[in-house]
């Protein structure tokens, strides 16, 4: 046990340190911009929230799959806490993606969604919703044994957590994003056959490369975060079903880790690309910069003009 939390704790506490920080620093952007102060913004404020809280369960998850000597009334809190606060990420990403599709697939008619006009029922719901899913085994729906996934989580709920809820989220995400590239690409065509007729080759190379380098993110950010928690999920399914479950517990650690570790990122991806955010950070970072270096200067000025009259 030992050697198996200090595995955790290594792989677990550097990303979960990272991704409260950036988080806080994200939110902090937003909350004190008043410009940013609309129902988009709240609906990402709302995901950095969950993500935040994501980070801080992010080393309780892996013991989840293990045992561990508690009563039943602590085992249900510390497995049914953490698996509230990733239900309720994954239904705050699939609201963000949601609300960003419909807002590109018919701009005109943004501001008449009944996303933004009751903006208020959606982030209810996406907190309201898991509560209440992950609240089940608390309700009765548990196998009342010693303190163990399965014992907390019947092979029922976990299913249906898993291809009810999971699965089909991951997939209308992933359906949104295809979606969205290919009205993109729709709209870069149309762009381009508008410059065919100023020969403007320059602006539509350019155009193409953007867009290039707009699918290669979105392909590698699938690959590196959302591929490990998929692999994740299936492995790690027939790992928690397995009667027992002590085989290859060094692995199961490190593939929940990597796959919840690895979705977890996906929000801060979307935060830092996005300038409006960006861009109070930096200007922050560029003023403590020119602060250091305007007290550097005149230390060093004060020092030659110590040592000068020292001489004299």
């Amino acid at each position: 046990i030992n050697v198996e939390a200090q595995l955790i704790y290594a792989i677990t506490l550097p990303v979960s340190c990272a991704i409260i920080l950036i988080n806080l620093l994200i939110i902090l952007c937003i909350t004190c911009n008043r410009q940013l102060h609309n129902s988009q913004n709240y609906f990402f404020l709302s995901l950095l929230v969950a993500d935040m809280c994501t980070g801080v369960a992010l080393p309780f998850i892996p013991w989840m799959g293990l045992n561990r000597p508690l009563s039943f009334s602590s085992c249900l809190l510390v497995h049914i806490f953490p698996n509230f606060l990733f239900l309720a990420f994954l239904f705050n990403l699939v609201l963000v993606h949601y609300e960003r599709y419909r807002s590109i697939v018919s701009p005109l008619q943004r501001g008449q969604l009944w996303l933004h006009r009751r903006f208020a029922l959606p982030l209810l719901a996406v907190w309201i919703l898991p509560l209440l899913f992950a609240l089940l085994p608390a309700f009765g729906w548990n196998n009342k044994r010693c303190c163990t996934y399965r014992s907390v989580f019947p092979n029922a709920f976990i299913y249906l957590e898993v291809y009810g809820l999971l699965a089909p989220a991951i997939l209308s995400i992933a359906a949104m994003t295809c979606r969205v590239l290919w009205i993109t690409r729709e709209q870069l065509r149309d762009i381009q056959r508008l410059q065919r007729a100023v020969a403007n080759r320059e602006c539509r190379r350019r155009m193409e490369m953007r867009y290039a380098c707009c699918v290669a993110a979105v392909s590698l950010a699938f690959l590196t975060c959302w591929v490990p928690y998929i692999v994740y999920t299936h492995v790690g399914v027939e790992f928690l079903l397995r009667r027992g479950g002590k085989s290859n517990r060094t692995g199961h650690i490190v593939l929940s880790c990597v796959g919840i570790g690895g979705i977890a990122v996906v929000p801060l991806l979307l935060g830092l690309a996005n300038r409006e955010y960006t861009d109070p950070v930096k200007k922050l970072f560029r003023k403590l910069r020119h602060r250091y270096r305007n007290t550097s200067v005149q230390m060093d000025t004060n020092f030659m003009h110590t040592n000068s009259s020292k001489s004299i």
